[in-house]
């Protein structure tokens, strides 16, 4: 008699062995190995079985290539985020804290779809008709071509697109969702991966755009199996604290248009809208205190000006601390060395924080300057001019480097009134109204100071 075989499962990560294991190698999770049952084995090998119908090789230059078509989801940041729009029969997942505004999003965009007549199911598993009904009331989204489904099995959900036709599908969220299919509990990673497959077989087969809701880990990513952003077209991620008015929609991927782009919105009475006036809500120019520098980040093909908060305390303890809201605590960490280094300043014996103003997180390099100058700012006690932006890249051995998009940049700065910038080299053509210095070693920007 042929021996069983048997599948174990992280319901963590998805990982998968022959064998049980307490703590998971791939994710580090304990506990969370399981061990799959023959009916869950037969489905994971009829969604991952590779088609086994013949196909011709055919020569690049002679496949005709398909046009997109899109249709504008009513809010312009979702657009440009998406790359001009919603692509029939793609699949969106949208992920975010609890309470970043992931529902309020995706309810005012389908309050916008159907004013342009196209029928909008919006499915949820974690509230019922009368609340999302008031969120609707608040949102003044109220509109006979959008129809709620408050129900949690999958079965049901294609028994209602079957005998209805919809243009928009949004499933809130695919946590909560499970199919008969499965023994497995809600949110596991054999019920996400399934639910996932048959939405998107659906979507493709149907030009129907599903956008589905997904939680989020204490690490920052989407609950579930990596396998789910792999199945998906779209990854997005919703950024901003909660309790502040400002949210930043970042694609992670996307096979229809570039990563590339942030869309920003306002949250306001209306729900999350666009962000229309954004070049004077990350920075202020009030007073000129110590540990302050101004620069200008680059979110997509936009420029954002940002005030960089920098708080250098003597320390008590051996140790002491270093602490980063939206910097990376390693490149922090880098720059304190270069300058004890380099300008022989004791931040052995200082605590350090730094903080980017307006709960915007920096990606790039170019504000290494401006991260620098407000820590040596507060350190000497000494304010920056308000009037001043800071662009440049720092490497290990203390030379400035120069940054891409400057002339965007210094435009930027000079609709916002700033008439002087510290920069590792001028720009080919003069921008009238700001004047460039230029700084090419971390020395001589102190000497500047």
């Amino acid at each position: 008699m042929a021996k069983t075989k048997q599948l174990f499962e992280c319901q963590a990560c998805g990982y998968q062995t022959s064998k049980w294991m307490g703590r998971c190698p791939n994710c580090g999770a304990w506990e969370q190995i399981v061990e799959l049952n023959k009916t869950q084995i037969e489905i994971l090998k009829q969604t991952s079985s590779v088609n086994t119908s013949f196909e011709k090789a055919e020569s690049l230059p002679e496949i005709k290539k398909d046009e997109v078509t899109r249709y504008s989801s009513g809010s312009k940041e979702l657009d440009l985020v998406l790359g001009g729009g919603i692509v029939p029969g793609s699949l969106v997942l949208i992920g975010g804290s609890p309470g970043v505004g992931k529902s309020t999003l995706l309810l005012k965009i389908a309050g916008n779809l159907a004013k342009e007549k196209k029928r909008v199911l919006y499915v949820s598993g974690e509230e019922s008709k009368s609340q999302i009904k008031l969120r609707a009331d608040r949102l003044d989204v109220n509109h006979p071509d959008i129809y709620l489904l408050t129900e949690i099995r999958l079965e049901n959900i294609f028994s209602e697109l079957n005998q209805n036709r919809y243009d928009i599908l949004i499933i809130d969220s695919i946590q909560t969702i499970y199919t008969e299919k499965l023994t497995a509990a809600p949110g596991s990673v054999s019920q996400v991966r399934e639910i996932t497959f048959e939405l998107m077989r659906w979507g493709k087969e149907n030009s129907v755009a599903v956008f589905i809701i997904g939680h989020i880990t204490k690490e920052g990513s989407i609950a579930g199996p990596r396998i789910l952003e792999h199945m998906v077209d779209t990854v997005l991620y919703f950024e901003g604290d909660s309790s502040k008015e400002l949210r930043l929609l970042r694609g992670i991927k996307n096979r229809f248009g570039s990563t590339s782009e942030v869309g920003i919105f306002e949250m306001s009475q209306r729900g999350l809208i666009s962000a229309n006036d954004i070049s004077k809500k990350f920075f202020s120019r009030e007073n000129s205190q110590a540990g302050s520098a101004i620069t200008v980040a680059m979110e997509g093909t936009r420029p954002i000006i940002l005030e960089v908060q920098a708080l250098v305390s003597e320390s008590n303890f051996p140790n002491p601390k270093r602490s980063a809201t939206g910097y990376e605590l390693n490149r922090l960490n880098m720059l304190l060395a270069l300058l004890e280094k380099k300008l022989g300043l004791p931040f052995n014996n200082y605590d350090v924080f730094v903080n980017i103003a307006g709960g915007i997180k920096i990606n790039e390099t170019a504000c290494d300057l401006a991260i620098m100058a407000a820590i040596v700012s507060s350190f000497r006690n000494r304010p920056l001019s308000k009037d001043t932006i800071f662009l440049g890249e720092i490497t290990l051995i203390g030379n400035i480097r120069d940054i891409f998009n400057l002339d965007l940049r210094l435009k930027e700065a000079k609709m916002q009134s700033f008439t002087k910038a510290i920069v590792p080299k001028k720009p080919i053509e003069e921008i009238r109204g700001i004047k460039c210095y230029e700084v090419k070693e971390v020395s001589k920007l102190i000497d500047w100071m």
